[in-house]
């Protein structure tokens, strides 16, 4: 019986080992926190709307998964899409969708992007939501008479929420 309590005593540490050890491999991620998301999304429809433009707003995660959407009084119906999918789009190809726009008005062996799934959206008006080096969302704005607009609206989103996308360091 105490042979049997020690083989099992044996096992139980080393799965704990094997667990803590696994447990330490494991990738960290930050997250975007929704208030964060909510407050991105407000900074750019109330830039929008000063300019006088009726938009969607949509800022989805790293994974592409919309957490915060707003859309003005009068927006396009168009505009609930295309928000969402610019915002999908940067933050899935983790770059501007004006310069992924750009990048395949001049390379037509990358039109292929358009193709590989129904959410892009390559057009001005989409950012990546970054910190530390590392994408944790997408912004998208749609409805403005441009997409420079548009963007100008996503960018000032960002700026609302800049203090919370520093490093522990401030970096």
């Amino acid at each position: 019986m105490r042979l049997m309590h020690l083989v099992v005593g044996v096992l139980a540490v080393a799965f704990v080992v094997q667990v803590a050890s696994a447990a330490e491999e494991l990738p960290k991620e930050t997250a975007l926190p929704i208030t964060v998301a909510t407050k991105a999304a407000a900074g750019a429809f109330d830039k929008c709307k000063e300019d006088g433009y009726r938009v969607s707003v949509a800022v989805v995660d790293r994974s592409g998964v919309l957490m915060a959407f707003m859309r003005a009084s009068g927006a396009g119906p168009h505009t609930v899409s295309s928000s969402t999918k610019k915002a999908y789009t940067a933050a899935s190809l983790r770059r501007p969708t004006g310069e992924l726009a750009e990048m395949i008005a001049k390379q037509p062996a990358a039109q292929g992007l358009r193709d590989m799934d129904s959410n892009i959206l390559l057009l001005g008006g989409g950012l990546p939501i970054e910190t530390g080096g590392d994408v944790i969302g997408g912004i998208g704005v749609g409805g403005a008479p441009g997409s420079q607009f548009d963007e100008a609206c996503a960018r000032a989103g960002l700026e609302s929420i800049a203090a919370h996308l520093k490093t522990p360091s401030g970096k």
